[in-house]
């Protein structure tokens, strides 16, 4: 079962706003079965919506569309679904008067543009909007399913919850999907795939699709099969997985929704470990990625943000004359700045970064990208030097992403 996402507002083609829903509707479709194969943005404009309900309709079985159900003069999908649908636009009742009540609830006069709000199309089954005023649609015409649903996100994530996927789950014969995603840090995208293709090439001939989704310094591996047997997809699924586990274990850091810090977090709450921080280049996102979940300040101590040589010499007792001789960038500094963090907050362990994060900075020995990660505790204190890149926000995230990897694998030494 095939499906294509229609957006319309001319807001999304200027980049007024960004089109979260098709992203949201699009993850929940394929969980019950349904597979999104296109995903269009089409003007606030009749003949550009029934050109594009036109082409939809021959190359999918049902076809969503979000937006432009306003009281307002440009939102024009409902003139433009009766016209499409040879159908004329009618006062519902049951709309009128929940949109009715919604501005009695919030002692607003409605005007008769609001009434509006209550027309929709003679033949089709009305889809009523818990959030607010803009009533859903769905019409069935020649085997083919057409749901539209207001733009605003949450009306539409509640529609669809609560109306539009038990509807297609009991409407429809459709296949189970299974998905898991294998979440890896610390390999790029190429040499992970090199790594495992043997594997690749087995999960691929078992009808598993494999896509590499990579981010700042991981990449997340997501396996996904449809099948009408339940049970022996997920055991498929499930074999490779572990399989996958034994050829990469040391990249591999969780699975599914998980991310790092949250995964760091556990297992530093887990064995009662502590950690302080001592950052310069990424100037405290470490510890905001640390601190992002509810319950941190059980393994958390605090931070430092050493950006200058002077606060570095000041407060963490770095000699000036390695900063010197070796430059602020470098391993000495790094690992000093691990070594007296950890002990000034009396914590298990201590991260620290030291580098050029860029645009500027940088030179021929230490080009903008050169960062040195230091991690203190476990009876022990080194620092390994990176390059990532010329790109400012991405090597901030990088080398946050990286340090708390290496704080992982620290972690996991313990057990």
């Amino acid at each position: 079962m095939t499906a294509e996402i229609i957006t319309i507002g001319d807001e999304i083609l200027i980049g007024q706003i960004v089109d979260t829903n098709s992203a949201w509707m699009g993850k929940e479709l394929s969980r019950i079965g349904i597979e999104v194969v296109q995903i269009s943005s089409i003007s606030d404009n009749t003949d550009h919506i029934l050109a594009a309900l036109g082409l939809a309709k021959d190359r999918v079985d049902i076809i969503f569309i979000t937006g432009g159900l306003g009281p307002t003069k440009d939102d024009i999908t409902k003139r433009t679904l009766a016209k499409y649908f040879d159908s004329e636009l009618i006062i519902n009742a049951e709309v009128l008067e929940d949109v009715t009540n919604l501005f009695k609830a919030f002692d607003v006069e409605m005007i008769e543009v609001n009434k509006k709000q209550a027309e929709v199309p003679e033949n089709c089954m009305v889809l009523r909007n818990e959030k607010g005023t803009a009533p859903g649609m769905w019409f069935e015409e020649r085997g083919k399913i057409y749901v539209s649903m207001p733009g605003v996100p949450y009306e539409m994530k509640s529609m669809m919850k609560e109306q539009v996927l038990p509807k297609l789950k009991n409407d429809l014969d459709l296949p189970h999907i299974v998905m898991h995603t294998v979440l890896t840090q610390g390999i790029g995208e190429s040499f992970l795939g090199e790594k495992i293709a043997g594997w690749e090439e087995a999960v691929a001939k078992d009808g598993i699709k494999l896509a590499y989704l990579p981010s700042a310094g991981s990449v997340r591996l997501r396996l996904s099969i449809t099948s009408r047997d339940l049970a022996s997809a997920e055991s498929l699924v499930k074999n490779h997985v572990l399989q996958l586990e034994k050829i990469i274990p040391g990249y591999i850091y969780g699975n599914e929704e998980e991310d790092l810090p949250k995964v760091v977090g556990k297992l530093l709450q887990g064995k009662g470990l502590s950690v302080s921080t001592a950052e310069s280049c990424t100037g405290g996102y470490i510890a905001h990625l640390l601190t992002q979940y509810p319950g941190s300040s059980a393994f958390y101590k605090g931070s430092m943000i050493t950006y200058s040589d002077d606060i570095k010499t000041d407060q963490l007792a770095i000699d000036p004359i390695i900063i010197e001789q070796k430059g602020a960038v470098s391993e000495d500094v790094a690992i000093g700045m691990a070594e007296s963090v950890r002990i000034k907050m009396n914590t298990d362990f201590a991260i620290s970064c030291t580098g050029i994060a860029g645009p500027d900075g940088g030179n021929e020995e230490k080009p903008v990208g050169t960062v040195w990660i230091g991690i203190s505790g476990n009876g022990s204190a080194y620092a390994k030097k990176y390059r990532f890149g010329g790109d400012r926000t991405r090597n901030i995230e990088i080398t946050a992403m990286t340090a708390l990897n290496m704080l992982r694998k620290e972690i996991l030494k313990l057990t």
